[in-house]
C-alpha cells in the first residue's frame, strides 16, 4: 500500500476526504470505526444518523464527527451525509468496518490513476474460521474480475463522480450494487489489496455460507431486474 500521496510528491495539496458513516443504533461497534477513520489527519468525519435511540450520536461527537440527522434508510442517509460533506473525495463507511492504516494515501493513490471512477478496500472479516477464508477469496475474485465491491469495503470516489453517477439510488436494498453498476459506466472500479476489516456479526447470526449464498442470489436477482422492494422482502424473510 502506498505510504505517500502522488500529489504530495509533486508539491500539490492532497485532495481532502470526507468519511460518511450511515448508522442506526451502532453504539456497540462505532468507536473503533471512528478511531480508525480518524487516524487520517484532517479527514472529515460525518455520521448520518437514521434515528438512533442509543449512544450512537454521543459517541460520534466524542470522536469529532459531525452528526447529520436523516430519515431512516442507508441510501438516503449516505446521500444526505454526502450533501453535508466538504471533502473532494467521499468515502462511505459502514459503522462496523475498520479502515486500514494509511487508508487516506491509498484512496488518493487509486483515484489518481487514469480512467478510475471509484475504489474500495479489500474484504476481510474479524472472524477467522477456514470457511471465511474461502468467502474472502471469492470476494477478491468478484472484485478483480467483475469490479464489484460491496459497501462493506468502503467505497470511495471523487465528489464530482458521485454526483455524475446520481448518488445512491433511493432503494431499500442493494444500493451499493446499484451505485457500483453506475460507476462502472464512468470508469474502472479498483479494489485495493489493503483490507478493510468488517464485523462478522451478519455471518455469525445467519451462518457464513447461508449469508454468502443469499447475498449472491440477491445480486443475481438484482441484475435480472427484480425490483429492490421485492428483494428487500425476500431478504427480510430469509
Amino acid at each position: 500500500m502506498s505510504t505517500k500521496d502522488d500529489q504530495s510528491n509533486r508539491g500539490e495539496a492532497p485532495l481532502s476526504i470526507s468519511v460518511i458513516i450511515p448508522a442506526l443504533n451502532e453504539a456497540g461497534c462505532l468507536a473503533p470505526t471512528l478511531a480508525a477513520a480518524g487516524s487520517a489527519p484532517r479527514a472529515e468525519l460525518i455520521l448520518a444518523d437514521g434515528g438512533s435511540s442509543d449512544q450512537t450520536r454521543d459517541i460520534a461527537r466524542r470522536y469529532g464527527a459531525k452528526v447529520v440527522n436523516s430519515p431512516r434508510g442507508r441510501a438516503q442517509q449516505m446521500n444526505l451525509g454526502a450533501a453535508q460533506a466538504s471533502g473532494q473525495i467521499l468515502l462511505f463507511l459502514h459503522a462496523d468496518t475498520l479502515l486500514p492504516p494509511g487508508w487516506q494515501h491509498e484512496a488518493r493513490r487509486i483515484l489518481h490513476q487514469p480512467g478510475v471512477a471509484a475504489g474500495a478496500f479489500g474484504f476481510r472479516v474479524d472472524w477467522r474460521p477456514a470457511k471465511m477464508r474461502f468467502i474472502e477469496l471469492g470476494v477478491g475474485l468478484r472484485c478483480r474480475l467483475g469490479q464489484m465491491p460491496y459497501g462493506d469495503q468502503a467505497l470511495f470516489m471523487r465528489r464530482q463522480v458521485f454526483e455524475q453517477a446520481g448518488g445512491y439510488p433511493q432503494v431499500p436494498i442493494m444500493e451499493d450494487v446499484a451505485l457500483v453498476k453506475r460507476l462502472k459506466g464512468l470508469g474502472r472500479v479498483v479494489t485495493s489489496p489493503a483490507p478493510a476489516i468488517t464485523s462478522a456479526r451478519r455471518w455469525q447470526a445467519r451462518g457464513a455460507l447461508y449469508t454468502t449464498g443469499l447475498n449472491y442470489l440477491l445480486m443475481i436477482a438484482f441484475y435480472m431486474g427484480i425490483p429492490p422492494t421485492t428483494l428487500r422482502r425476500l431478504y427480510d424473510r430469509a
